[in-house]
């Protein structure tokens, strides 16, 4: 009897073990670099049509930059060595030839955090138009958990911003490498030197509701209000002004940060007379409750440098914003 009943127990142990095995799957951590992209596809078509289509979408330019820089840097996974530690990328897109079309985005298949994108077709072009009708989609899927994991790593050290935070009324994660170069009537000048003379800087200040209006004429309006912010809160020699650089005409957006409206103003700017001149990017939040607009901006001077990352950078430190 005694027999039986440790028998019973141990078919009790290893049938609850079991159960554990497969009711909640062990995922190792996600790994890649920053907007590092692994594209999963057989080399007939990454070689051909459908490669050249999947380069044509994740790797067009950044907006905003006064050099060509892709949004993804991507690299090839045949699909049979699509194993082991290769699985561990952080953004994955999946592409084959089935019997069924379309796109599906999954969330920690592999490893945790990571977002997978399949795309479906049963022909080369099949594939390419779900990839080209989905390019939003996706895009956006892989920028948020970029955005995640910039924070993420930010939020390792931060900058005692507390000041900043109460006068203006919002919370925000910024990396303890910036300081706090300008806190005047509610404006807040914050920088980080990348050398002697490169740098990059962030602008948060408010307005009335009536400064900005909805329409033909909001990029005339975000425009008018930077270069008179740059104007006169940030100091210059002898009269010299940051300006919005007009031969690069800015491009406008609608998006959401902390799930308010928000106008996001990508362009460049220039400092007339001392050859100074870089990318910017500018998001101007409706805050209703509040009846302003919260404006936070980032802009970047290195000219020996690309500057994606930088700018990518500024982004992911603006989308962590969260109005009181």
């Amino acid at each position: 009897m005694k027999y039986l009943f440790s028998l019973f127990c141990l078919c009790l142990i290893l049938s609850s073990c079991e159960g554990t095995k497969d009711n909640q799957k062990y995922l190792s951590a996600s790994n890649g670099n920053l907007n590092n992209v692994s594209v999963v596809a057989d080399n007939l078509l990454w070689n051909d049509r459908v490669g050249e289509g999947i380069r044509e979408v994740l790797t067009a330019p950044v907006l905003g930059l006064p050099q060509d820089e892709p949004q993804f840097n991507l690299r090839q996974i045949p699909t049979q060595v699509f194993t082991g530690f290769a699985r561990r990328s952080r953004l994955v897109l999946k592409v084959e030839k089935t019997d069924s079309s379309g796109v599906a985005i999954y969330r920690d298949v592999y490893a945790k955090p990571q977002t997978v994108v399949e795309v479906k077709g049963k022909t080369d072009q099949d594939i390419i138009d779900q990839l080209n009708e989905n390019s939003a989609r996706i895009i956006d899927a892989f920028k948020k958990e970029e955005v995640k994991e910039k924070l993420r790593r930010i939020n390792k050290s931060l900058l005692k911003d507390e000041e900043m935070e109460s006068a203006l009324g919002f919370t925000i994660d910024i990396p303890s490498a910036y300081r706090i170069a300008i806190n005047d009537d509610k404006f807040f000048w914050v920088r980080k030197n990348l050398s002697s003379n490169e740098n990059m800087a962030l602008m948060f200040y408010e307005v009335p509701l009536e400064r900005i209006s909805m329409g033909d004429s909001t990029i005339v309006d975000v425009v008018t209000l930077r270069d008179e912010i740059s104007a006169t809160k940030i100091p210059g020699e002898d009269g010299i002004v940051m300006t919005t650089q007009q031969d690069y005409a800015p491009s406008q957006f609608k998006t959401s940060i902390d799930n308010k409206e928000t106008i996001e103003t990508r362009g460049m700017w220039r400092i007339e007379g001392a050859y100074m001149a870089g990318p910017f990017v500018n998001y101007a939040i409706k805050d209703e409750v509040n009846k302003r607009w919260l404006v936070a901006e980032g802009y970047v001077y290195a000219p020996r440098l690309d500057k994606r990352k930088y700018i990518f950078e500024l982004e992911a430190i603006i989308r962590s914003i969260n109005i009181k």
